[in-house]
């Protein structure tokens, strides 16, 4: 028997006192629902009836209960597939709320909520032992001094990065925490994150999740993550101390890794899946959400409930029409910044979350919880701005004003750009100046170029090295025979598929990188580095290694391009270093002088140069001042001024340095992307006037110091 519990907090909670564990769970369809209390062992089941109901929520205190405490749910109700209700008490059944699990998903007929021979009807078959167990948790953390950086929108610099294959290989890193969020922590990982210069690290989902059963049978796991099962609790395996055997240790752990990165002043981004969850679609199994209120979980097809309506590719979308699910969602944000302590959220397919009667919209119910919430609204919100739905999938510049979103047009164009493709010079600049075409509008639309999250390559496709190496996918390692993934890469392999021994093709490999990393990190908005691009890593060509836990896709400290990593550094710093390259708004009127364009020969680019689509040559010139709106303080700022030369032309050419501001202005090398070995240091002065030459496909940054300049300066002081 149980007391009445508190039905407004679901999942399990330890009473302030130790005296007991209150359980809640929503399902509006049971009959009654019963809690599985198992041993250590989880051999030994005692169930226990939850007899209190209200709204919705079954509930009740059970005392003498302890954190560790392994349980789960079983649900008795209606099992009717016609009509979507999938009800069976043999299938033991996550919390959705649960902080914590333990255990993985062992594939066979006992985890299927239908008989194998009749999928109309129930399965007799149990599924305990076959399943993961929920864990009690318990109440308290000392965040001791712990402070969230705050990095405003146009000072972040987002590092993508997955905890494991950051960490497997890292050899200044313990073996025991290698492949854990302690590893993250560790003094190795931080100084590595904090010399490069990023401000922000997007985790990989961490949400805890369980592998496809066709990944098992091939012998293959699910490395990215984006299978969730637990929207509450830290993926177990990333955890030293889950591994060591204490049970829920995953749950510190993870706060340590927060309290340690936020020490080195690093931001915490998490990449959320909310959009579905690991039941798949009918023939799935029957882990939590569907056999405790089916119908409430998941949008179902109109007029077939049997049936799931998948816009994610995976056989089931999260129901963004129910107030459950959304609560749900609301819910786990919530906890992971109260609780957990990050600092923002990248949504994946964010687009199904807008989708109200199965259509994309701004002003769906999703959108206006978060922005009427005061914890969530605050925090960093990233969108995947598409989903694979068949209407509306591809949202790029409709999302509310108060979201980023990933640029995919950014990254096609300036793919296309470096490769010698379509995108010509009016679309390298329209990338450039942070896609004014999509944020630049004007009233409730108008947005500001940190909308554009911008990036060349993530985990989803080729590395940065790969993207320059292969012409073709070779995804042959995935078993299934290279069908996978896509295969419009917008790559170029320059001269030779895969590695190669030609100096001249690694030559030019080299270059295409360096171009392309100084486009992105030098552009208006917030850069993505993918986490491995600044050191060379490469994944031999699989441009879909999600189910890749090993070395194609974790890092290769040891082979790491110095090189390379020693000019994204400077980039970083040259971007932090100054505001010109860190716009926080568009600019109109008398303003777009402080932004200019002009041609190899010195002159401001007319119509008919930007209609030509045959340019593939600009200059950019980047004024230093700027008006009191433009800084976070409201102080005006006096930067240096900056010519950016690019050059994506497949021979060198010459540019004439532009008359600008009409004052006399010393001209230097701040680098140069063909040879990272040019600095000030090592080049001439140039003035207005004089020819530069800037090599095939390569940027080259002039720096003009207010303190070199004569005459009257714009500086406000």
């Amino acid at each position: 028997m149980t007391a009445p519990g508190d039905p407004y907090v679901l999942g399990s909670t330890v009473r302030e006192d130790g005296a007991g564990v209150n359980f809640s769970v929503y399902s509006t369809i049971a009959d009654s629902v019963s809690v599985s209390l198992f041993d250590e062992e989880g051999a030994s089941e005692e169930r226990v009836r939850l007899d209190d109901y209200d709204a919705g929520v079954w509930n009740g205190f059970i005392p003498g209960l302890r954190p560790g405490q392994a349980y789960g749910y079983r649900v008795e109700g209606p099992w009717d597939p016609q009509a979507g209700l999938r009800c069976n008490p043999n299938k033991l059944l996550l919390d959705p709320y649960a902080r914590a699990y333990r255990g993985e998903v062992r594939y066979g007929p006992e985890v299927v909520g239908h008989d194998m021979d009749d999928w109309d009807k129930p399965s007799r078959l149990d599924s305990a032992g076959f399943v993961p167990l929920s864990l009690v948790v318990g109440n308290g953390y000392d965040w001791g001094t712990d402070v969230p950086p705050r990095v405003p929108y146009a000072d972040t610099v987002l590092y993508e990065v997955h905890v494991k294959g950051f960490t497997a290989r890292h050899p200044d890193i313990p073996p025991t925490l290698r492949g854990t969020y302690a590893g993250m922590a560790h003094e190795a990982s931080l100084s590595y994150l904090k010399n490069l210069g990023v401000t922000s690290v997007e985790l990989l989902p961490i949400h805890q999740f369980v592998n496809e059963e066709f990944l098992s049978e091939r012998g293959l796991s699910n490395y990215w993550g984006y299978n969730t099962i637990g929207f509450f609790a830290p993926h177990a395996r990333y955890s030293a101390a889950a591994r060591s055997g204490s049970p829920g240790g995953q749950v510190n752990e993870f706060r340590d890794m927060v309290r340690a990165l936020h020490r080195a002043g690093l931001e915490v981004i998490l990449d959320v899946v909310f959009n579905h969850t690991a039941e798949g679609g009918w023939g799935g199994p029957t882990l939590s959400f569907r056999g405790l209120d089916n119908t409430e979980y998941y949008r179902l097809v109109d007029g077939s409930p049997r049936d799931y309506y998948d816009t994610t590719g995976t056989g089931n979308s999260l129901n963004g029409d129910s107030t459950v699910a959304l609560r749900l969602i609301m819910d786990s944000l919530r906890y992971w910044i109260s609780e957990m302590h990050v600092d923002g959220f990248r949504f994946d397919l964010a687009a199904t979350l807008g989708r109200e009667g199965g259509k994309f919209d701004q002003y769906a119910s999703f959108f206006d919880l978060i922005a009427q919430d005061p914890v969530v609204s605050r925090t960093k919100l990233i969108a995947e701005p598409w989903d694979v739905g068949q209407m509306d999938s591809y949202d790029l510049g409709r999302f509310p004003a108060a979201w980023r979103e990933w640029n995919g047009q950014y990254r096609d164009s300036m793919r296309d750009f470096w490769r010698s493709a379509s995108a010509g010079v009016a679309e390298f600049a329209t990338r450039f100046s942070g896609s004014p075409d999509l944020y630049g509008g004007s009233g409730s639309a108008r947005r500001r170029p940190t909308a554009s999250v911008n990036l060349i390559t993530v985990h989803d496709g080729f590395t940065l090295r790969d993207l320059v190496s292969y012409d073709g996918k070779h995804n042959e390692a995935n078993a299934e025979y290279n069908r996978d993934g896509t295969t419009d890469n917008r790559s170029w392999n320059c001269g030779a598929e895969g590695p190669a021994d030609d100096e001249e093709v690694n030559a030019l490999r080299a270059r295409q990188e360096r171009a392309m990393l100084t486009t992105l990190l030098l552009s208006f908005g917030l850069p993505l580095l993918l986490g491995g691009d600044e050191i060379g890593r490469s994944q031999g060509g699989n441009n879909n290694a999600y189910c890749q836990d090993n070395a194609i896709s974790w890092f290769d400290w040891y082979s790491a391009d110095r090189e390379l990593l020693a000019y994204v550094k400077r980039l970083i710093a040259l971007r932090r270093a100054h505001p010109v390259f860190r716009r926080k708004r568009f600019l109109t009127g008398a303003e777009v002088k402080e932004l200019e364009w002009f041609t190899t020969a010195g002159w401001p680019m007319t119509e008919d140069d930007w209609a030509d689509g045959g340019i593939r040559c600009l200059a950019i010139y980047l004024d230093g001042t700027d008006d009191p709106d433009a800084s976070e303080s409201g102080e005006p700022l006096c930067d240096d001024d900056f010519l950016v030369l690019v050059n994506g032309w497949w021979e060198q050419v010459s540019f004439v340095i532009p008359t600008v501001r009409n004052v006399p202005q010393e001209w230097l090398a701040e680098l140069d992307s063909y040879d990272p070995e040019v600095t000030p240091d090592t080049a001439a002065p140039r003035t207005a006037g004089d020819k530069v030459v800037v090599r095939p496909r390569s940027v080259t940054v002039l720096r003009s110091s207010r303190l070199g300049l004569t005459g009257t300066s714009r500086c406000f002081t």
